[in-house]
């Protein structure tokens, strides 16, 4: 069983950015599809972003340009810089293997609010 730690939210004005992390314990990420998902209040969970364990990425439209997704396998670990924050961008921020899905983490709460 994989553990999903997720850090770095906060509230922040439009326009701003955040960078979030994702610890994984129990097992190594390197060989491993990594995704950051959201969901908003009253919304269903989306995936947001994912890379592979070669490290290409892959965006929703709703964020290409404006989010890079990124891992360091040494330290168990991906993130997310988000920029260019939107109000529509507010949600809880979860990490996840997107085809092997294990236990949801608490997520870590984004704000975008002027």
């Amino acid at each position: 069983q994989v553990e999903f730690v997720e850090s770095g939210g906060g509230l922040v004005q439009p326009g701003g950015s955040l960078r979030l992390s994702c610890t994984a314990s129990g097992r190594s990420i390197i060989t491993y599809t990594m995704g950051w998902f959201r969901q908003a209040p009253g919304k269903q969970r989306e995936l947001v972003a994912h890379i592979i364990s070669g490290g290409a990425t892959h965006y929703a439209d709703s964020v290409k340009g404006r989010f890079t997704i990124s891992r360091d396998n040494a330290k168990n670990t991906m993130y997310l810089q988000m920029n260019s924050l939107k109000p529509e961008d507010t949600a809880v921020y979860y990490c996840n293997f997107p085809f092997w899905q294990q236990s949801w983490g608490q997520g870590t709460q984004v704000t975008v609010s002027s």
